[in-house]
């Protein structure tokens, strides 16, 4: 058979096969990260049926998926937003990166994987998945409630923190030296500083630019200027994904909204062929080993997301309840785990690394839609503390609120 009708039909089946698991997950309401991997190592190498024909092109598709989910992460945020975040909330910032990257450091180094390994893991295991919490709280409810905002604070600051671990983690992977770190790095702060006040002042400018009413010229524009740009940042080994997040973050208002609407199809299909691509270079024989691992892993970093969580809400002023609805929620691990693993197994600096990072995703994607639901009722009871019901006219502790049906009735936007 002609070798483009192999591909066509080889890329037509995965495509087909997504979108089919991509329903299942949507009916029983989870996210279809873990059906894409393990779709990913069913096709790779050592899987059931290994992709021939069109895996040069899932590589490609995979590398802007990950630009394109960047770039979306980016358009949801002003400069403004970010700066505000910074000043505010760097502290909760600070915890949650020492509390939840050292475990991962600790296990990596433990295992004897060395300094760079460490640090790749440590971002695996510090990074929680801010698509999948959008999601969760979405169908929770809980987009008003009182400890909402202290969740996105550090799901902002984290993102912003990857303008600067992401470049750090690619020269080191490179293997440049010290003082070609050093510049890479001065690079990455400067083009991030210089994005930031740009957008402040000028982001009304940049957006004109961009903005057209034909959808069609704004897709091709926001685009092909994310290509551009992530290019660039790539070639000066600052991370094409750093460019692209820089991108989203210079746009704003309508312009902003319209290419988010415009974007989120191309931007869900490309993620999906990244996750694949991710599993495709995964032997599922290789993940038994360091599922031990993957699990003890897993349990400390849920404990410490949850102490993340309920630290940053107590601060913010959250009651008990809300305080450890936050924790619950920050659980998940997802799409920048994954992207930060794949840069290492591109490098091919620890065989292991790529299995035990898809273990890890795969229990924590899992286990977090499950410890944002089920976390506050049981450290209630687990802590003796009773949902009690108050007279009306009561006033009611922020974030201590009564429930139905576990949805919060107070402080819902």
């Amino acid at each position: 058979m002609h070798s483009s009708a192999v591909f066509l039909i080889e890329f037509g089946c995965l495509i087909l096969g997504l979108g089919l698991l991509g329903r299942f997950a949507g009916r029983f309401r989870f996210s279809p990260i873990p059906l894409y991997l393990l779709a990913g190592l069913a096709f790779g190498e050592g899987g059931l049926l290994p992709l021939g024909a069109s895996e040069d092109f899932v590589a490609v598709g995979a590398e802007i998926g990950v630009i394109l989910l960047l770039l979306m992460l980016g358009l949801e945020y002003t400069a403004a937003d970010l700066v505000s975040n910074l000043r505010t909330h760097y502290t909760a910032g600070i915890v949650d990166a020492v509390l939840n990257a050292l475990p991962g450091a600790a296990l990596a180094l433990l295992l004897g994987w060395g300094p760079v390994a460490a640090v790749v893991l440590a971002g695996v295991t510090w990074v929680s998945s801010s698509g999948v919490i959008a999601k969760i709280l979405g169908e929770l409810g809980r987009l008003g409630n009182r400890e909402t905002p202290a969740i996105l604070s550090i799901l902002v600051l984290e993102d912003l923190s990857m303008a600067v671990y992401l470049p750090i983690v690619t020269a080191l992977l490179a293997g440049v030296s010290l003082a070609a770190g050093a510049l890479t790095l001065a690079i990455a702060l400067g083009v991030a500083a210089l994005v930031l006040v740009l957008a402040v002042r000028f982001g009304r400018h940049v957006s004109r630019f961009v903005s057209s009413d034909d959808p069609e010229k704004l897709l091709l524009v926001v685009l092909g200027v994310t290509l551009v740009v992530a290019g660039v940042a790539q070639q000066l080994q600052v991370s094409a994904a750093v460019g692209a997040f820089l991108v989203g973050i210079a746009l704003s208002g309508e312009v902003a909204e319209g290419a988010s609407s415009l974007l989120a199809p191309l931007r869900d299909l490309f993620a999906a062929v990244f996750f694949v691509f991710f599993g495709l270079h995964t032997d599922p024989a290789s993940i038994p080993p360091v599922l031990l691992p993957a699990l003890a892993l897993a349990a400390v970093t849920t404990l410490t997301k949850i102490a993340t969580g309920y630290w940053a809400a107590r601060r913010a002023g959250i009651g008990p309840k809300g305080r450890w609805r936050a924790g619950g929620t920050l659980v998940v691990r997802g799409e920048f785990s994954i992207v930060i693993a794949g840069l290492a197994v591109t490098a091919g600096i620890e065989p292991s690394l790529g299995p035990l990072a898809t273990a890890y995703v795969l229990i924590l994607v899992l286990l977090g839609p499950l410890t944002a639901r089920w976390t506050e009722p049981l450290a209630t009871r687990l802590t003796g503390r009773r949902a009690r019901r108050r007279p009306a006219g009561t006033a009611v502790p922020p974030g201590d609120h009564e429930t139905i049906e576990g949805q919060d009735t107070v402080g819902r936007a």
